[in-house]
């Protein structure tokens, strides 16, 4: 298949890469960080989380995050709801279009969110209902979609059968998630295929770990399964909470890089974006995961 000549970014670095830092981000620095993404060209900005700060205490400052930002025309800024408590509270905070997670993976599910596959899709379905009531969209995510730290290696057709759930529930795009970063260009492709044969494939999104250094290498299998949305973090931010060990998602300047490359359109500038990935590595007081932005800021230099 000939890879998509135009591909949409999803930044996830606010809310995806911080909510795993130990020291805690202010409130201000996180409106900045969202602001210079938005400003860069990317035209979807995950911004923050409405779980509860028990669990995820990065995330407390979520409402007084929406009402900061000066929203940009034409980007979107969706934040993450678990439940219906969780939505109407990103609802009061002006939140106008919402993402929902599941898991391929039974004990992975119970571990991040206390239920089953099951119960966590029943709980998302009166969510997707709350939502389109009100037009507001939905996106969904798959966790574990290649591997999961408790079971191991994941069916992709585990994958597809969570997907097509999502996607009859309502979710305008899901997205795979490598959470671990245990994935490979060959079973991305496998997992890819499975889940188009249930849901169209200009509905998928990719979104993938750099655990063991295949993310990019995933992405552009993805892209060659006719995939043009893909989850990227800015500065490589991120993790996983609840996999010991995995490393951020993708950096956004590294697969802005690849597909300058490949000559697809993004509508993102990489200096600007590199710009944005070292001012919230400064602020945490390391170099950026990216090795595009340590490349450009030694030639900077």
């Amino acid at each position: 298949m000939i890879i998509p000549e135009r591909v949409k970014m999803v930044e996830v670095g606010p809310r995806d890469g911080l909510q795993n830092e130990s020291v805690y981000v202010p409130t201000h620095i996180k409106i900045e960080l969202i602001q210079r993404l938005a400003d860069s060209g990317l035209s979807v900005v995950e911004a923050t989380s409405f779980v509860s700060p028990k669990w995820v205490p990065q995330m407390a400052d979520h409402s007084e995050v929406m009402a900061g930002i000066k929203r940009k025309p034409g980007v979107g800024y969706p934040v993450l709801v678990p439940n219906l408590k969780g939505f109407e509270a990103a609802v009061a905070a002006g939140a106008q279009e919402i993402a929902v997670f599941s898991a391929a993976s039974e004990n992975f599910s119970k571990k991040n969110t206390n239920c089953s596959i099951a119960e966590g899709l029943e709980r998302f379905s009166a969510v997707c209902k709350a939502a389109h009531s009100r037009k507001i969209r939905v996106r969904g995510y798959i966790s574990c979609a290649l591997g999961c730290p408790y079971e191991g290696e994941v069916a992709p057709g585990k994958v597809a059968d969570v997907a097509i759930l999502l996607y009859d529930m309502g979710c305008y795009e899901i997205s795979l998630g490598d959470t671990i970063g245990v994935g490979t260009p060959g079973k991305t492709k496998a997992m890819i295929e499975a889940v188009a044969e249930r849901v169209p494939v200009d509905k998928l999104a990719g979104h993938f770990h750099d655990t063991y250094g295949q993310a990019l290498a995933n992405v552009y299998a993805a892209l060659e399964c006719g995939v043009s949305v893909i989850d990227s973090s800015v500065a490589g931010l991120g993790g996983c909470p609840y996999a010991r060990g995995a490393s951020g998602n993708v950096a956004s300047e590294d697969v802005l890089y690849m597909l300058n490359g490949l000559g697809i359109t993004t509508g993102v500038d990489l200096d600007k974006l590199v710009n944005a990935g070292q001012f919230i590595s400064d602020y945490l007081g390391r170099q950026p995961v990216s090795k595009v932005s340590r490349a450009i800021a030694a030639k900077r230099a």
